[in-house]
């Protein structure tokens, strides 16, 4: 099996209620929106400082809904599985790559990332040719080094694929709420209703530096 890796300085999470109504017109039909109470469903936020891949350092910004996993037999459990509707990069290279290799949606323009690390939270701003899109903070607990399986699924013209990917490094999880999020209006964030998504997280993640393991992209 080929893997695919990607080093990384930092990797954070955070999920939000978002309506179930703007999560099921955003997935294909063959998925279902994953619910945390009825016509709540899950918007995952995802940043990446890579410092290692096929085509050099870049930073990324992934947004998905969450939705049921693909259990497989002798396989560990997915700790959460996403559909990427949009995704954002400050390099061409990185953007023509994904697309390419994984059929991920991108915003087809260089995004400006800037990231604040102490040590108690990571601060995200990304900004489009000076306009705003999102305000992101995730918040620093005690972690230990971890393993961890996630499932992702993406679609082109012909097909819908599953691909597993697997994150190792220092992790902290926690369901403290004690991040932040603030979506602006702008391409990225088009099929969303702003003002009725959580700007507080139930559920935070941070891996503090790390590699990101895809192994190859499944037809289903």
């Amino acid at each position: 099996m080929e893997l695919t890796q990607y080093g990384f300085k930092n990797a954070v999470g955070a999920f939000f209620e978002m309506p179930t109504s703007d999560a099921r017109k955003i997935l294909p039909a063959h998925l279902q929106p994953l619910e945390v109470q009825h016509e709540r469903s899950i918007l995952a936020i995802t940043a990446f400082q890579f410092t290692e891949s096929m085509v050099g350092e870049y930073d990324e910004v992934v947004l998905s809904v969450i939705v049921p996993p693909l259990m497989e037999a002798g396989r560990p459990l997915p700790k959460a599985a996403f559909y990427p509707f949009v995704v954002g990069v400050t390099t061409d290279a990185s953007r023509e790559h994904a697309i390419e290799r994984w059929h991920l949606p991108h915003y087809m323009k260089n995004l400006r990332m800037d990231f604040t690390e102490t040590d108690d939270e990571l601060s995200l701003s990304i900004l489009d040719e000076g306009q705003p899109v999102m305000d992101l903070t995730v918040t620093n607990f005690p972690g230990a080094p971890e393993v961890v399986l996630f499932n992702a699924f993406t679609v082109n013209a012909e097909n819908r694929y599953k691909v597993n990917i697997f994150m190792d490094g220092e992790h902290t999880e926690h369901e403290e709420e004690a991040g932040s999020l603030t979506l602006h209006a702008h391409e990225m964030t088009a099929g969303l209703t702003l003002d009725d998504i959580s700007s507080v997280p139930f559920r935070e993640q941070w891996f503090h530096g790390g590699r990101q393991t895809f192994e190859e992209l499944e037809p289903i």
